[in-house]
């Protein structure tokens, strides 16, 4: 195994395509190929885009009830280069809705807020991780959080892997992110602004808040920092300045589910995979596995060639 998967809050994702969506209204779906059931949360959604890379990973974390026994014989399924270990609660993993409309180009998502989870879990879950981290390189911190946790769990679980010289990637809110930084900084961040717009307390509106954000967090510290712009730009910050990478080809709001987990683990991957690479040659690698991703309208991830014939849409524009 070269990485550990944290999903706290994992769900299982149900996925619609639905043409000429709308609501209060009644509507049948088509075909079997219009409904896909999935293991799905952040750190999952890695695991399983890795092992599509050939990249070997084991997926921890917390799942309950019936729901959380269907999502683990599904990701099961997946492939033999990811590896399990979750807690197990009485409660109910959450489930999350996503309707897909192709025509209309839009996507809705309903995600549950997840089950309640006591202290003891928590416990036995990092014994488990702390065991792991001796067997990986690479850490991915991500997703949402059930009910009674606070961001303060990734900030810990951080500094317990840098403090074993591990790469730390973090993906998550501004609820999580800024608690987790004051206890430690990660080598790589991807703040999640799908939700609200905002990093380090600050709402980001022009591109010039976007740059100011990304330096901030590259003065805490982080050397490498991405966060995404509109629908297809990301603004990219490393010790040596600020870029936007961009593409001019077409993306689709409707095909974007998936498509930041395929990013983290293309960073990932390369970050492992490729020593040469400097950090702006590891955030375009992730660039192009989300492109890549959206040219698919399920939560499929992609392969590496696809990865690498997206690489040639990507464009750079140095910022600072």
């Amino acid at each position: 195994m070269k990485v550990v998967t944290v999903t706290l809050n994992p769900a299982l994702d149900r996925q619609f395509i639905i043409e000429e969506f709308s609501t209060n209204a009644y509507h049948r779906i088509k075909d079997h190929k219009h409904m896909v059931m999935s293991p799905g949360g952040k750190g999952i959604n890695v695991s399983m885009a890795l092992a599509r890379l050939g990249v070997s990973s084991i997926a921890i974390g917390i799942l309950g009830g019936y729901t959380g026994r269907v999502l683990l014989t599904e990701l099961n399924k997946v492939s033999p280069l990811i590896s399990t270990s979750f807690v197990h609660i009485e409660e109910e993993t959450r489930e999350n809705i996503v309707i897909v409309d192709p025509v209309n180009h839009t996507m809705t998502s309903i995600d549950s807020p997840g089950p309640r989870v006591e202290r003891k879990a928590i416990e036995l879950l990092m014994k488990r991780y702390e065991i792991y981290l001796s067997r990986v390189e690479a850490v991915v911190l991500s997703g949402s959080l059930p009910q009674g946790l606070t961001g303060e769990i990734y900030g810990k679980m951080a500094k317990m892997a840098r403090e074993r010289g591990k790469t730390v990637f973090f993906d998550m809110i501004d609820e999580y992110l800024t608690p987790a930084l004051e206890i430690c900084v990660p080598d790589v961040v991807k703040p999640d602004v799908r939700g609200s717009v905002t990093v380090l307390g600050e709402r980001l509106e022009k591109l010039e808040d976007y740059v100011d954000a990304a330096v901030r967090l590259v003065k805490k510290g982080c050397k490498l920092v991405v966060i995404s712009y509109e629908v297809k730009n990301d603004v990219v910050a490393t010790q040596d300045g600020v870029w936007l990478i961009s593409t001019p080809e077409e993306v689709e709001p409707e095909t974007i589910l998936g498509a930041g987990d395929a990013y983290v683990a293309a960073m990932v991957y390369k970050r492992l995979t490729d020593r040469s690479a400097n950090m702006l040659d590891v955030a375009k690698f992730g660039y192009a596995a989300a492109l890549a991703k959206t040219r698919k309208l399920t939560k499929e991830m992609p392969t590496y060639d696809e990865i690498n014939e997206a690489l040639g849409l990507c464009t750079l524009e140095r910022l600072r």
